[in-house]
């Protein structure tokens, strides 16, 4: 896989502009991103991150990210390429305020890993 450079700080998006971007995504998947920003569980995110999986697929899976074991590998099973991982690291960066770099998402290969990585990523600090 070509390395990216998803490095560069994203602008946090505002409320409205991250309504604009998740109203082409599955109700489900709205209503769990609304549940998120109201309560910061990242545990509630699993719909959000499959719709944007599925958004940026470059074929059809044969069968929904909810019914894939979590040690399905995006690049060599789902047939991600370095143009879709990109397409997924950069809307994932605005939706959610985050900076994900290079190092990091050259870790993630399987959805268990995607999923408990953003779930990471999101996570509000612990208290001190």
């Amino acid at each position: 896989m070509k390395p990216i450079d998803a490095s560069a700080p994203s602008h946090s998006a505002t409320t409205t502009e991250k309504e604009e971007r998740i109203k082409h995504l599955p109700a489900d998947a709205r209503a769990a991103f609304h549940r998120f920003q109201h309560d910061r569980n990242p545990a509630t995110l699993d719909p959000v991150i499959f719709a944007i999986l599925q958004d940026f697929i470059p074929h059809e899976p044969a069968r929904p990210f909810t019914e894939m074991p979590g040690t399905t590998q995006l690049i060599e099973e789902l047939g991600f390429d370095s143009l879709a991982i990109t397409e997924v690291v950069f809307f994932t960066e605005d939706l959610f305020g985050i900076n994900i770099t290079n190092d990091e998402i050259m870790q993630v290969r399987t959805l268990d890993d995607l999923r408990n990585f953003i779930h990471r990523k999101v996570a509000p600090p612990p208290p001190r």
